[in-house]
């Protein structure tokens, strides 16, 4: 008889959506994360409706952190240009630093372990896995379940490929006070890089923006940066000199990485980021992180049923349902993210677009996902 416990490293979206997920099943799961909580991140804090039926199962009534509901789809070019769609099925704004604490205290309501550490090795041997952390604490589990985020230093003490190769991309994130519609997203060019607009929250706006390192390190600080080059989108402009800044700072993350990664690496299973990052123009980010979690848990469970006899083929089927899922919204993400990057291309994209709006619908509906079924 398998031992029920599970090893989840990282406490993010897709972590301790797992976490709930496993525990209501009835198994042993322990969370090491390296953060306290609340704690705000790097993110652009819209959530496809898609992920909706699976919350409920849950058990988490996202309502009740009062997000802002989200219909339409506001698309600028650098130059201005606009183009507007509605939103197929539709979203909601939350804040990491409400919807993570919210499912932290669900996890520990649910009986989770949750270790404040960070994780030093992780050693697979004899179908098990041992995981010695900061603090001197050796877990034990057959699953080790991955889910620590965009780039950690486990990627590169496990010596991932995507980890080798240097990457030009730079987040920065901020919340602001001031006017923004309450059903809008904004996606907005500009030069070597593209921003996202959205309230959250209790009237608050998220402004989260990927830049070129290379244009970026030419600027003194953010401050000028974001004046010199972000501004030069008329939309994001009027938006930065009509809002105040809520945070002492921006928050940013350098290093940021769209290559493929491996769904499963020595073993590990990988959830939300830690397995494959969607750019952030597609907006659906926190969905994939989300369905990645139900999909590893459903699995998970029947490896500890016996439904799913060996680990092998458990990888298997995981892989098999990530690539299912996610393999060609990832894809179309990387083909938008080069071709928004290049002026022209971008141009004539945007002329396509307005003579053919029902277009950009399309390009929504291949980014995100179907409401997601739950198995009887």
């Amino acid at each position: 008889m398998k031992d029920k416990e599970v090893i989840i490293i990282g406490g993010g979206l897709a972590g301790l959506t797992s976490a709930i997920h496993l525990s209501k099943l009835g198994l042993e799961v322990t969370v090491i994360e390296k953060n306290n909580y609340p704690k705000h991140k790097v993110c652009g804090e819209y959530i496809s409706n898609e992920v909706l039926p699976y919350l409920n199962w849950l058990d988490l009534n996202i309502a009740n952190l009062k997000p802002t509901n989200i219909t339409n789809l506001e698309f600028s070019t650098a130059n201005g240009k606009t183009i507007k769609s509605v939103l197929p099925l539709g979203g909601f704004g939350i804040s990491r630093f409400t919807l993570d604490e919210y499912l932290y205290k669900k996890a520990h309501e649910n009986g989770c372990t949750i270790l404040q550490d960070n994780v030093e090795n992780i050693v697979f041997e004899n179908n098990q896995f041992i995981v010695t952390t900061a603090d001197k604490n050796i877990l034990k589990s057959e699953i080790v379940i991955g889910a620590f985020g965009k780039r950690s230093n486990i990627d590169q003490k496990t010596n991932r490929d995507f980890i080798q190769k240097k990457s030009y991309w730079l987040a920065v994130k901020a919340h602001y006070s001031g006017n923004f519609p309450n059903d809008s997203v904004g996606l907005h060019n500009f030069k070597g890089g593209y921003c996202g607009v959205s309230k959250v929250e209790k009237d608050i706006i998220n402004i989260c923006y990927l830049a070129d390192y290379e244009t970026f390190k030419q600027f003194k600080n953010i401050d000028e940066y974001q004046k010199s080059v972000v501004s030069q989108n008329p939309h994001l402009k009027v938006i930065f000199e009509k809002s105040k800044l809520l945070f002492e700072k921006p928050l940013t993350i350098s290093q940021i990485s769209f290559e493929k990664k491996q769904t499963v690496e020595n073993h590990i299973l990988m959830i939300g980021d830690t397995a494959g990052l969607i750019h952030p123009l597609c907006g659906n980010g926190m969905a994939m992180a989300i369905h990645s979690a139900k999909i590893v848990s459903e699995l998970v469970e029947k490896y500890y049923t016996n439904e799913i006899k060996s680990r092998k083929e458990l990888e298997e089927k995981y892989i098999q349902e990530w690539n299912f899922n996610f393999k060609k919204r990832l894809k179309i993400g990387r083909l938008l993210a080069n071709l928004l990057q290049k002026q022209k291309l971008s141009a004539a994209l945007m002329r396509i677009l307005i003579i053919f709006p029902f277009l950009l619908s399309k390009i929504i509906k291949n980014t995100h996902g179907t409401p997601i079924t739950l198995n009887p």
